[in-house]
């Protein structure tokens, strides 16, 4: 029998985790402003005019924003029961990935590490990918892009094997002084012609590959649709089926659970 947690942690727990009470609601839309802010300091201070102006102020907001992620990123931890699960989990490692390159600066210093600081800043960035905990139909789209892979990979591999054929043909037909010196370069002409970005850096001179390029082109364009197709198929299918409540386990901070549920799937907590 699963001891039952304290009321504050209770408590907390709704508060953070879930997203249809008032106090969770809020907690969603505060947290939301915070990191869509602290992406926009870590914005404006790679401008070097502004960070040569306010270039201070943008490092005590960063560290601002820091401690305050840092604080929430515990909170997580500890108004669930099992939070092992909650570090590795796909969330988890997103929110400590955010953390991590603000401590990791104490390591570094000189001014040949500025570089690797500013790398290490740009992982801030996955702070955005942390949306995902205030919009719920991310995960039917998520179910729905995982279910089309299968289908684009197969895609891809027979738009990879027509580039091929065609590029290898285009090498064949044109002149070498027209840029197809080889068929790797015949193929990267073949694959900036079959997205339709046109560099314009190699182009075919003879009628005949004149015909294979406009081919080519038209075929971008068809091509263009299929993948398209295919995922908004299986949004289709992923929406009708689609029937998980809001709420967040307890124990583990699993979501998606069915509308029925009384236990978490992943773990047995009671819900």
């Amino acid at each position: 029998m699963q001891a039952v947690p304290p009321a504050w942690q209770q408590r907390l727990h709704k508060v953070i985790y879930e997203s249809d009470t008032p106090a969770g609601k809020a907690f969603d839309i505060v947290l939301l402003a915070c990191i869509l802010t602290s992406i926009l300091v870590v914005m404006l201070d790679s401008v070097d005019s502004l960070h040569s102006r306010y270039g201070g102020l943008f490092f005590v907001l960063e560290w601002a924003f820091t401690i305050l992620f840092t604080i929430e990123y515990i909170l997580r931890l500890v108004c669930i029961r099992k939070p092992v699960r909650f570090v590795f989990s796909l969330l988890g490692v997103i929110d400590l990935l955010a953390l991590i390159p603000s401590y990791l600066s104490f390591l570094f210093a000189g001014a040949q590490s500025l570089l690797v600081l500013r790398a290490l800043r740009l992982l801030r960035i996955f702070r955005i990918f942390r949306l995902v905990h205030f919009i719920s139909e991310m995960r039917f789209l998520t179910v729905a892009i995982g279910r089309s892979l299968r289908k684009i990979s197969i895609f891809i591999l027979f738009v990879l094997t027509c580039v091929i054929i065609l590029g290898s043909v285009i090498y064949l037909v044109e002149d070498h002084n027209a840029g197809f010196t080889s068929i790797p370069q015949s193929v990267y002409w073949s694959i900036v012609t079959i997205t339709t970005v046109g560099y314009g850096d190699v182009a075919p001179v003879t009628p005949l590959g004149k015909f294979i390029a406009s081919f080519i082109m038209l075929l971008g364009y068809g091509i263009i649709a299929v993948p398209t197709g295919i995922v908004t198929t299986e949004m289709a299918h992923a929406y009708r089926e689609k029937g998980h409540s809001t709420h967040v386990c307890p124990g583990c901070g699993h979501e998606g659970h069915d509308t029925d549920a009384e236990f978490c799937k992943i773990c047995g907590t009671k819900l």
